[in-house]
């Protein structure tokens, strides 16, 4: 699915699907998303009689880093309702969570990220500010086990 070409795409043609299916409507939409990624770790290891002087690399555990997404507080209860299921231990609540972005005019999808068994481990509203003319923020902080590139 991704969409190669010489000149890199924009990053500001995004959709997130929050793992029911919806990428339309305010409640599908973020102002940024930002960590998408992994890492593979690796184990040193050596035995005392090898004669070369220096440690093998060992392949060793996947992990990936924690995702942010930052919108407007638009008074829904969807991601709140989402995080509350995770709190009280529904096991069925880790979602597959996935950001298409989009080429400059909206009609194909350039490259998708998906992230596998999904939670929410973090949701913040706000600040607050009486003598301020910004926009009020929420943030929602995911984790996953797996990320696949489409």
């Amino acid at each position: 699915m991704a969409v190669l070409r010489d000149r890199p795409y924009v990053q500001f043609n995004f959709l997130v699907d929050l793992g029911d299916g919806n990428t339309e409507g305010p409640d599908a939409g973020f102002q940024e998303v930002s960590g998408i990624g992994m890492e593979v770790t690796v184990a040193e290891y050596r035995n005392g009689n090898e004669r070369e002087n220096s440690v093998r690399k060992i392949t060793g555990l996947n992990k990936s880093t924690d995702v942010t997404l930052k919108r407007g507080v638009i008074g829904s209860l969807r991601l709140y309702n989402w995080l509350n299921e995770i709190r009280n231990g529904n096991q069925n609540a880790m979602r597959t969570v996935t950001i298409q972005l989009q080429n400059e005019d909206h009609t194909e999808v350039v490259q998708t990220w998906k992230l596998l068994r999904a939670r929410i481990i973090k949701h913040t509203s706000g600040p607050m500010n009486a003598k301020g003319t910004d926009v009020a923020m929420e943030e929602l902080v995911l984790a996953y086990e797996r990320l696949e590139m489409e």
